[in-house]
């Protein structure tokens, strides 16, 4: 592979800007296009951030030759129909979660990215976080002592209007799919998959949900006998923090627990420690430097961001959504 790795850019709006963003403070990535329904919204995503290419379509993004990698940025009902069409012409992809819609979406492009022999990852940032990474070994090496508990929550306080996207199921909207998901993927990298998932929520009008409750419980594997306590939503000014308890002590992750820069360890008989892990940018920054170190080395999938991770959180999403009553137009 060539020094630098050139990304293509598909989609225009606020996150796709502050990857490009991150993007732009890596010396071995370049950004070399970008691709938007509207030729105009490319072309001015393109002047802002001094892209050579702008393409009016997601098909000439990807049959643009400069391509390696691109990064799918748009909603959440695009991203399968999106990322399907990259691993088609043979793009490596980084898609933004919710990866897609539900588990039957994410297992269809996985098995094409396998079958292609094509590069496919969630842009789970949180995974690639160093100070995540830092917790999760300190988690293994027994820091806390046998694990018992989990606790996560992220909420917006709003309001949103009823055409917003996350209030429009059109759009794969809710707070699951786009909050939910960072407290859902928090548990299961900590605690692994339930064997049992109970769930409540608040819908909008518009069949989305707007305050969500979790209830994960552990009844087998290394972790028998924990839990973990979730919730999401669209209507309160919350903590958006998160805590690991264990049997020794505890681990407490403060505001925006899915982009640390620290957290604070605490140990029976012990001072509270702070353990200090920063980030890069704007913290995309991880995400696209694990990409380009699997792209270098020829790995399909990041060890970081497996596909089984993103199958298994995607189960767990459709598990909430049967039993809170959320369905997307696309299921009905």
């Amino acid at each position: 592979m060539a020094d630098k790795i050139r990304w293509g850019v598909l989609a225009t709006g606020g996150i796709a800007a502050t990857f490009t963003e991150d993007l732009r403070t890596l010396p071995d990535a370049e950004v070399v296009a970008v691709g938007s329904r509207s030729l105009a919204s490319a072309r001015a995503f393109a002047e802002r951030f001094d892209i050579p290419r702008a393409h009016g379509s997601w098909q000439e993004l990807v049959d643009d030759p400069g391509v390696d990698v691109v990064y799918v940025a748009n909603t959440h009902n695009a991203h399968f129909p999106a990322t399907e069409l990259c691993l088609r012409a043979g793009k490596a992809v980084l898609c933004e979660k919710a990866f897609t819609l539900n588990l039957g979406q994410a297992k269809t492009l996985i098995d094409l990215a396998r079958d292609r022999g094509v590069f496919l990852m969630e842009a789970m940032w949180m995974r690639t976080n160093p100070a995540f990474r830092r917790m999760l070994e300190m988690l293994a090496d027994g820091a806390i002592g046998d694990l018992s508990t989990v606790h996560a929550d992220f909420h917006l306080a709003g309001p949103f209007a009823a055409d917003h996207r996350l209030r429009d199921p059109k759009q794969g909207g809710g707070a699951l799919m786009d909050l939910g998901v960072y407290p859902v993927t928090f548990a299961h990298a900590v605690l692994g998959v339930p064997s049992s998932v109970t769930a409540w929520a608040a819908l909008n009008d518009e069949g989305t949900d707007a305050n969500t409750g979790m209830l994960f419980g552990y009844s087998h594997g290394p972790h028998t006998g924990a839990l973990a306590a979730l919730t999401c939503g669209l209507t309160a000014d919350s903590p958006v923090a998160a805590t690991v308890s264990g049997t020794r002590g505890r681990i407490e992750l403060g505001s925006t627990f899915f982009r640390p820069d620290s957290f604070r360890l605490h140990r029976a008989g012990a001072e509270a420690q702070t353990i200090r892990v920063p980030y890069t940018g704007r913290g995309m920054v991880h995400e696209a430097i694990e990409v380009m170190r699997c792209l270098r080395e020829g790995l399909l999938q990041s060890p970081l961001v497996s596909w089984q991770d993103t199958l298994d959180v995607m189960a767990l999403l459709d598990g909430v959504r049967a039993q809170i009553g959320v369905v997307f137009p696309e299921e009905a």
